[in-house]
């Protein structure tokens, strides 16, 4: 064959191979190619994930009450004490010697108090004395007056000599003065009795009084001693033995001798975003992963959920913050775990999953296929050359209503299909309405989703599908 030929055929091959190329082109402009995946059944669960630390559910930070150098530090870190039991003493010289020099002022009190009690019995006997001596005279001057009236009448008559008229008158002034005297006495043994009450009732004012003293003294002295609240166990002791402590505030150096927690319960102390927080529940399960412990979760349960939101950057509250109110806020969540190790320990970095809602074969699709797209969108655009109505700003408004949906296969193109939705799984959505399990819908990729429009030419190819997207909770 000729060179001519040969090359003629070759020439017309080639342009025969550029039209079926160009050809195929042609009919392929506008085809996207999408992966798909189809609408399922399965059980599904929404989880909020949310990261903190091992807490004990109770805990004591064992503040100073007196101030001055720690003379003995009875415990280590890491110890088992029970209630009411010293765990530490501060120096208290001075408060113990003012208890021992109460106690000796009571001593003498109740001294004092024991001789004024005797004082008084004695005069008590001295008045009963006085009283008989009364008595006494009263019946000798009863028994004169009578020897005196019979010889008044006997010197009368003239039967009895003067001399022994005198001598009963005598007698009889004896016995007068006798009862005087004796009343006197009387009188003064009551007034000894009632100083002798007074002295006693002082005495044991005073004991009251020292009672009291001493009372406040041991007060004062107990401070100087750290006593354990609860059973636990001591998971801080951030002082030495011959530091000088003093009462204040919290966070003040010198201030927190050591922490006791009650290990009994322990907590998860997580912050949850503010997007969560609304589906975060009391008594919703959770499952705890430890970071010191790994391969291991524990079971628990949401028991606390704080009404303050904190500032995701300070850790501070958002009322008490000077940052702006745009910043990132989380909400403090405690899940009690119910079956902590034996080796946990406070400040542990912990990650809690808490199940805050669930659903039984819901139909679900893959996050990633949900989109978004505006109602003027996905309305049929006027053929060229018609003539299109005035718009009019509620149309308008209309117009730019967005609607939530995915994209069907139908046939060799994709139809957008508004859906309502329920609950967000790790992967998955539950779709409420506008698909059936089954239907063949759009997920990826991503770009593709973004960008396709309603009743776009498709192509599907499964070869490299997308990657899945996890949910944000």
């Amino acid at each position: 064959m000729k060179p001519k030929k040969i090359a003629l055929i070759v020439g017309l091959l080639v342009v025969a191979a550029g039209a079926i190329f160009a050809s195929i082109r042609y009919n392929n402009r506008g085809i996207i190619t999408v992966q798909t995946g189809k609408v399922v059944r399965q059980d599904l669960a929404s989880i909020v994930t949310a990261s903190g630390e091992i807490k004990p559910r109770n805990y004591y930070n064992l503040s100073a009450s007196a101030i001055g150098p720690l003379d003995e530090i009875l415990v280590k870190e890491g110890d088992r004490v029970h209630k009411g039991q010293v765990v530490a003493r501060i120096e208290n010289t001075q408060p113990r010697a003012d208890v021992e020099a109460q106690k000796a002022q009571i001593q003498t009190a109740l001294a004092d108090s024991a001789a004024a009690e005797a004082g008084e019995k004695a005069a008590d006997d001295a008045v009963t004395t006085a009283q008989a001596g009364v008595e006494k005279a009263k019946a000798e001057l009863d028994r004169t007056k009578l020897n005196l009236d019979r010889y008044k009448k006997l010197y009368a008559d003239k039967l009895v000599a003067k001399q022994d008229f005198d001598q009963k008158q005598a007698e009889y002034d004896t016995a007068v003065a006798g009862m005087q005297d004796a009343q006197s006495r009387l009188a003064q043994a009551r007034s000894l009795k009632a100083q002798a009450a007074g002295q006693l009732a002082s005495a044991q004012r005073r004991i009251a009084q020292y009672q009291a003293t001493l009372v406040r003294s041991n007060d004062v002295l107990q401070k100087y001693s750290v006593i354990a609240p609860i059973d636990g166990v001591v998971t801080n002791l951030p002082v030495r033995l011959g530091e000088t402590v003093v009462p204040g505030v919290q966070n003040t150096a010198g201030s927190v001798i050591m922490t006791v927690a009650d290990m009994s319960v322990i907590t998860a102390e997580v912050k949850v975003d503010e997007t969560d927080i609304v589906n975060v529940a009391m008594g919703q399960p959770a499952e705890v992963t430890i970071d010191a412990i790994p391969n291991k979760t524990f079971k628990g349960h949401v028991i606390e959920i704080g009404d303050t939101a904190i500032v995701r950057s300070t850790g501070v509250a958002a009322s008490q913050s000077n940052t702006s109110s745009q910043e990132a806020k989380d909400f403090k969540v405690v899940v009690a775990i119910s079956n902590p190790p034996d080796d946990i320990r406070p400040g542990l970095s912990c990650t809690a999953k808490i199940t805050t809602a669930t659903r039984q074969n819901a139909v679900t699709i893959p996050i990633q296929a949900l989109t978004v797209r505006q109602k003027g969108d996905l309305e049929k655009k006027p053929a060229s050359g018609s003539v299109q109505a005035a718009s009019t700003p509620a149309a308008e408004k209309d117009a730019k209503q967005e609607i939530q949906g995915v994209f069907v296969i139908k046939g060799d193109r994709a139809e957008f299909r508004k859906v309502d939705t329920g609950i967000t799984g790790a992967t998955d959505i539950e779709v409420l309405s506008g698909l059936q399990p089954g239907d063949q819908i759009v997920t990826g990729s991503y770009k593709v989703i973004r960008t396709i429009r309603n009743g776009a030419k498709i192509k599907v190819d499964n070869k490299n599908p997308a990657p899945v997207e996890a949910s944000a909770s």
